[in-house]
C-alpha cells in the first residue's frame, strides 16, 4: 500500500464530515434565506407599491442571474418548442405569484404569510395527482386534514375573518401558492430538460420589466417618498433572497434527495414568524405555535407518506 494511498484512507473519514457539515450549513443558508424573504417584503412595501417592488426586486436580480448563465455557459433562452411554457413560466410563476404575495402582505404579518405559503407542498400533490396521475396515500389525506385545519385556527387565533381586508390578503397569498404549486408539477411534466438557470434567467428579467412598467401605469409610484430601508430590504430580495438563495439551492440539488431538501418549505415558515413577530412587534401566543406546528407536521406527512415508512415483513 502506497503512501498516498494511506492518507486518502485517513482523510475519507474528515472529508466526509467536512461534506456533512457545508451541507448542513447550505441548508441551513438556504432556510434562513427564505424565512428572511418575507420579513423582506413587508419592509419593501413600507413605501412601495405592491408591482412597483415586485418589478424592481426581479430587476435587480436580472443581471446576477445573467452573470450566473455566463459563468455557467447555460443557455438563457428556451427551447423553440417551448415558447409556450416559456410564457407560462413567466407570467404562472414569476410575474402573477410575487404580486399576490407583495399584496398580501399589506394586509397580513410576515410569519402568517409564509406560513400559509407552507400549503404549497398540498397543492403540488393535488396537480400531481390530477397532471401526472401520481398515487395519492390515506396518510397524505390525514396530513392535509390536519394542516388545513391548523391553518383555519392559526386565522381564527389571529383574529381573520371573512369580513376584514386580511381575509383578502389571504386568499392572495393562497393563489401565489396555488401558481407555483401548478408550475412546479407542469414544469415536472413539460420542463424537466430545460437547465435550472434557464428556466429562471429570461423569465425572472420579463417579469421584473413586466411588473415595474405596469406599477409605473397604475401605481405612480414616487421615488422620492421611498425610504433607504424599503431600497435595502429591495436590494436583500434581489441579491441575497433570489439570486443567493437560488445559487444555494442549486448546489444542494446535487448534494441531497429532493425529499430531504424539499422540507426547506417546512422549515423556513418557522424563521419567519420568530422574525416576523419580532420586527412588527407581535406576540407569538401558545395557541399559534402550536397549530402552527400542526400546520407544518400535517404538510410534511404529505411530502413523506406514513406508508413509504413501513418496514416490509421477511
Amino acid at each position: 500500500m502506497t503512501i498516498s494511498s494511506m492518507t486518502r484512507m485517513v482523510d475519507t473519514p474528515r472529508r466526509r464530515w467536512l461534506r456533512g457539515t457545508v451541507t448542513g450549513l447550505l441548508f441551513l443558508c438556504v432556510c434562513l434565506s427564505w424565512g428572511t424573504t418575507w420579513l423582506g417584503i413587508k419592509i419593501a412595501i413600507e413605501s412601495v407599491p405592491p408591482l412597483t417592488a415586485s418589478g424592481l426586486r426581479f430587476l435587480i436580480a436580472f443581471p446576477l442571474f445573467l452573470l450566473f448563465s455566463f459563468i455557467r455557459r447555460a443557455p438563457i433562452f428556451f427551447p423553440r418548442g417551448a415558447r409556450g411554457f416559456f410564457v407560462f413560466v413567466t407570467f404562472c410563476y414569476f410575474g402573477l405569484p410575487y404580486y399576490l404575495l407583495n399584496y398580501g402582505e399589506i394586509h397580513v404579518s410576515s410569519g402568517l404569510t409564509a406560513l400559509i405559503f407552507s400549503c404549497m407542498p398540498v397543492f403540488i400533490l393535488a396537480f400531481s395527482a390530477v397532471v401526472l396521475r401520481e398515487r395519492i396515500y390515506v396518510s397524505q389525506i390525514l396530513g392535509i386534514a390536519i394542516g388545513f385545519g391548523s391553518l383555519f385556527m392559526i386565522l381564527h387565533v389571529q383574529g381573520i375573518s371573512i369580513d376584514h381586508a386580511e381575509f383578502k390578503g389571504v386568499l392572495a397569498i393562497l393563489g401565489a401558492a396555488v401558481l407555483h404549486a401548478m408550475c412546479y408539477v407542469v414544469t415536472k411534466k413539460k420542463g424537466s430538460e430545460i437547465s435550472v438557470i434557464t428556466y429562471n434567467t429570461l423569465p425572472i428579467g420579463i417579469a421584473g420589466l413586466m411588473l415595474f412598467t405596469l406599477g409605473l401605469v397604475v401605481e405612480t409610484p414616487s421615488f422620492t417618498n421611498i425610504t433607504a430601508r424599503s431600497w435595502w430590504a429591495l436590494a436583500y430580495l434581489g441579491i441575497f433572497a433570489s439570486v443567493g438563495g437560488f445559487i444555494v439551492y442549486f448546489v444542494l440539488l446535487k448534494r441531497l434527495s429532493p425529499v430531504v431538501l424539499s422540507f426547506v418549505f417546512i422549515i423556513f415558515p418557522v424563521f419567519a414568524v420568530i422574525l416576523g413577530a419580532w420586527y412588527e412587534g407581535l406576540s407569538i401566543s401558545r395557541e399559534l405555535v402550536l397549530y402552527s406546528l400542526l400546520l407544518l407536521v400535517g404538510f410534511a406527512i404529505t411530502k413523506v407518506p406514513l406508508e413509504r415508512l413501513r418496514v416490509p415483513r421477511s
